[in-house]
């Protein structure tokens, strides 16, 4: 068997002789976040810094799990349930608590049963989900984007069969809402169009409309009759109030719309690996609602026959718990606090190092990312001379910036931009 072993691993490595399938398949480009953690991770300096990852960390760097996350998890390990397979749409428990938690417990379309609600595998399957929905039913075949908007958003849906089309949404001479152009925009928009929303937290600008913009925004979308598409991955990590970030969406469905929401537990719960979503379509009667989530199981069934177990079952125990849900609520305000005290720390560390430029968007911007304006050429000085990693477009997550680094941070921000 030794010898069998040497030999095969003297041989050389031959074609086996068939037709060459692979040969044409080009390398693909690196994509640009694991592109910058890579780089992170090959460089020596200690006092490097990694602004790229898009995953809460606490103020010594390290990624952090709830502590009713530890718990929830403890009790279902004690009572020892099976790994059987789910239902198509999931866990059952965990479906109505999700739909609960983006509409509100009193939400007039839960109690007239309007609304179909499947678990996902995280938010983006949900948005790879509801695309396909979308792509199959609703007679427009296009979908438009805020510019800009996550990276994944464009191939999830170019791969569910839409055509996307660009909106305007962020003004780089203000660092903030492009609210003229993007109502300009949303009213040319042909009837019938799809048109992708990010409930709060925007990713990766961190710039929300203000509720009167977003009521603006709603009256326009009515008016054309457009289809909206919420993508809502920070509920509770925004403001720290899973009521308040939820407003764009409960103030449409109060306005009347039928609109379809992606829902994310990554962040909010913090259960990232677990991949843990829901998908919800609102609908126009209990009836309808049947025969939306009928076709949609037909769309989950042969993508990922159906969704896995335990992120979701800790999901569900910690919104069905009292007091599992309250501590939740107690540690999502904290990151959420913690994000905001970061913003306000970098801010003034700048101000401190001398710098006359204008920092207050730092502040105005909400959630994990901050879009910091700086160009490209500044990014790159970062890194090179400071071994502070960030993209290329001048996005940073504040969640890397910890009491500890937030002066080097400032310092090294203010030198390539002074």
């Amino acid at each position: 068997m030794f010898m069998l072993e040497l030999f095969s691993r003297a041989m050389p490595q031959v074609s086996s002789g068939g037709p060459p399938w692979f040969q044409t398949v080009p390398t693909a480009p690196v994509d640009p976040i694991l592109g910058v953690t890579e780089a992170f991770k090959k460089d020596a300096n200690p006092k490097k810094i990694n602004l790229g990852v898009g995953a809460y960390r606490d103020d010594q760097g390290k990624p952090f799990v709830l502590r009713s996350v530890r718990e929830a998890e403890q009790q279902l390990v004690a009572a020892q349930l099976d790994k059987e397979y789910s239902t198509i749409t999931g866990v059952p428990e965990f479906s109505p608590l999700a739909a609960k938690l983006v509409f509100g417990e009193d939400s007039r379309v839960i109690h007239e049963r309007r609304v179909f609600t499947t678990q996902t595998i995280s938010g983006t399957g949900a948005l790879r989900v509801g695309g396909q929905f979308v792509e199959k039913f609703v007679p427009s075949k296009t979908l438009y984007y805020p510019t800009p908007t996550w990276a994944n958003h464009l191939p999830v849906f170019r791969n569910s069969g839409l055509t996307i089309q660009p909106y305007r949404y962020y003004c780089k001479s203000t660092l903030g809402f492009d609210e003229r152009g993007a109502l300009e925009d949303i009213s040319k928009m042909p009837e019938g169009s799809i048109i992708l929303l990010h409930a709060c937290a925007h990713n990766p600008t961190g710039v929300d409309p203000s509720k009167e913009q977003w009521k603006e925004i709603c009256s326009i979308i009515k008016q054309r009759k457009l289809f909206p598409f919420f993508d809502m991955a920070y509920q509770g990590f925004a403001t720290g109030d899973i009521d308040e970030d939820a407003f764009a969406v409960r103030y449409f469905v109060e306005q009347g719309h039928n609109v379809l929401v992606a829902q994310s537990f990554a962040k909010n719960m913090g259960l990232y690996g677990e991949r843990v979503g829901a998908l919800s379509i609102v609908c126009d009667s209990a009836e309808e609602a049947e025969r939306v989530g009928s076709q949609v199981k037909i769309i989950i069934r042969p993508m990922i026959s159906m969704p896995p177990l335990h992120g979701a079952r800790i999901a569900s125990k910690i919104l069905a718990t009292p007091s599992l849900r309250q501590s939740w609520l107690e540690d999502l305000k904290m990151m959420a606090d913690r994000i905001k005290a970061m913003r306000v720390a970098l801010k003034e560390g700048l101000k401190k190092e001398g710098s006359t430029r204008d920092w207050e968007h730092i502040t105005n911007q909400i959630g994990m990312f901050c879009f910091t304006g700086i160009s490209q050429e500044q990014v790159q000085k970062l890194i090179k001379e400071h071994s502070i990693y960030l993209t290329n477009d001048g996005r940073i997550s504040i969640s890397g910036i910890t009491t500890s680094n937030v002066e080097y941070l400032a310092k090294a921000l203010h030198e390539v931009t002074k």
